[in-house]
């Protein structure tokens, strides 16, 4: 147990040290990098895209879009306007890390670049535990999981500076309960800032646009 646990430290101390790296470029650069965290399905990348379509022409985004296996999430995020979008495909690890990050990165001509989002892996456990180098987590739920979320995975809610609360137009539907999921996210975490969206219906998106204008 003890080896495992120096194993386990060795890592996310390297991790950490490359994030550092990442962040102190990113500075020097004056380019903001949200990294997007969720549970499969929650919705990233349809968020992603409806930000692409709003935002292209104002902001100059680039885009890190993290999966398991295929590059159907990057290639959605080029359809819908992303004109630096590059994907990371894990191979099957459930989670990006800052090696992972860097590499892309330095693929990556960032010169005009304000706004960096890196889309993770659908996974709320592994995430939580590696820095990337981004200013802040943007953890994402939807009203088709349970509104206990937060209290199941504490860590990544407790790590991330924005929960967005997608497919409310669903609500209804099941007993998910909005209340009860922003009393349990804001008993982890207080300070959450918190947005709720429809990425099929467009509702409260104005709001996440404006904060990101805001935010660059």
């Amino acid at each position: 147990m003890t080896q495992k646990i120096e194993i386990e430290e060795k890592v996310l101390s390297e991790n950490d040290k490359i994030a550092a790296e990442i962040r102190k470029r990113m500075k020097e650069k004056n380019i903001i990098s949200l990294n997007l965290v969720s549970s499969p399905g929650s919705g990233k990348t349809s968020l992603l895209e409806k930000t692409l379509s709003e935002l292209k022409d104002k902001i100059n985004m680039a885009l890190i879009a993290g999966d398991v296996q295929t590059e159907n999430d990057a290639n959605r995020l080029i359809k819908a306007g992303g004109n630096m979008v590059k994907p990371i495909v894990t191979g099957g690890a459930c989670h990006l890390d800052a090696k992972m990050v860097a590499q892309a990165l330095n693929e990556m001509n960032l010169d005009k670049v304000k706004l960096l989002f890196i889309e993770n892996v659908g996974n709320l456990v592994c995430p939580s535990s590696y820095d990337l180098g981004e200013d802040m987590k943007v953890a994402l739920i939807s009203a088709t999981e349970g509104d206990d979320k937060p209290l199941k995975y504490p860590a990544m809610f407790r790590r991330a500076g924005i929960i967005v609360i997608n497919k409310i137009d669903l609500l209804g539907l099941s007993d998910f309960d909005m209340d009860r999921v922003k009393k349990n996210a804001l008993q982890i975490n207080g300070n959450l800032k918190i947005f709720e969206t429809s990425c099929r219906t467009g509702a409260g998106l104005d709001k996440w646009f404006d904060w990101l204008r805001n935010l660059v």
